[in-house]
């Protein structure tokens, strides 16, 4: 018998991603609500108490106030920011664990989630950078306590509907809107997150950027070897990550120093693209650095394993499924 699923938000980017990855999903039935209805509270607590899993993709008070009405009994996955650190919820980034002593199959996080009633799913740039930091925390690299920078370029469709409507009916010719650093006061939303999935006794100095690109994300770190708790060079770090995440579907570490997939040939007149994980749930690591530095890159679809693609992945779980069903 299939799945009930409810989409609660099924109009915004996220939900109609989730939406569409979801009609190849031969063990899910979608439950829809009418347009004229979407916004009626006393619907939507008729459809919740029908489901299996709601899947929560609206702003955060609207969020929370939703899975106050959600009967307990039904599972939630929400892909707000509202219950990424609130207690009681499963983050739902299934690949990190706290050991690579670890079984692959039921990493620590895998397990919680398939077990949880109630799980966030990850902001798209702590997925990018929750893949590079976690494992080198865990396995004793860098301490809690290391000044990460992370710098992530990511496109415009995660910053939603009337976000993608500007950028595509901006003026061709105003080359502004080509690089757009923002959240400049050092407080994105997203940092609560990191810091708490990371364990990090400090902020990191986080710089996001819009790049003139609807889908795809690079997220960077630098490290300062000599800095690190252990004598470790760029190699060594890349064997971490590679046996980290050995095994795992969505995420795979690419060969070290490896310049093989850059664009126009050999650095440094190489260069890196954002978009090769485009329309998947898949996120590759890359390594590059000597014996002094090691710079670590994420890349990721914003809207892939950057938020639908997750999504499914995790509601997979939560209902008892393999998490590549569906086609993601």
């Amino acid at each position: 018998m299939k799945k009930k699923v409810f989409i609660d938000g099924q109009a915004g980017t996220t939900g109609l991603k989730i939406r569409e990855i979801l009609k190849n999903h031969d063990k899910i039935e979608v439950v829809e609500i009418s347009e004229e209805h979407r916004k009626d509270i006393n619907k939507k607590k008729d459809l919740y108490s029908q489901v299996d899993l709601v899947v929560l993709c609206l702003p955060d008070d609207a969020a929370v106030e939703a899975a106050k009405a959600v009967p307990h009994n039904v599972k939630i996955l929400d892909t707000s920011t509202a219950h990424r650190t609130a207690d009681g919820w499963v983050y739902g980034f299934p690949e990190l664990k706290d050991s690579m002593l670890g079984v692959f199959a039921d990493s620590s996080q895998r397990k919680k989630i398939r077990e949880a009633m109630r799980v966030a799913n990850p902001g798209c740039h702590p997925t990018g950078a929750l893949s590079i930091i976690k494992p080198i925390i865990c396995e004793g690299i860098a301490a809690n306590d290391y000044p990460f920078f992370i710098t992530s370029i990511t496109g415009y469709s995660g910053g939603g509907r009337q976000m993608i409507e500007n950028y595509n009916n901006r003026d061709k010719n105003d080359i502004s809107w080509a690089v757009r650093p923002y959240a400049l006061s050092l407080k994105h939303k997203h940092i609560p997150e990191l810091v708490a999935v990371a364990g990090l006794n400090n902020a990191p100095i986080f710089y996001p950027i819009l790049g003139d690109i609807e889908q795809g994300m690079l997220v960077s770190i630098g490290l300062e070897n000599r800095l690190l708790k252990k004598d470790v060079d760029a190699e060594d770090i890349h064997k971490v990550l590679t046996k980290y995440y050995d095994g795992e579907k969505f995420i795979k570490v690419l060969p070290f120093n490896d310049n093989s997939f850059l664009a126009d040939g050999l650095l440094p007149n190489a260069y890196l693209t954002a978009t090769d994980c485009n329309n998947t749930n898949n996120l590759q690591i890359m390594v590059f650095g000597n014996e002094t530095q090691t710079l670590i890159i994420a890349r990721l679809d914003n809207l892939g394993k950057g938020a639908s693609g997750a999504a499914v992945q995790n509601l997979n779980l939560m209902l008892g499924f393999d998490e590549d069903d569906g086609g993601i």
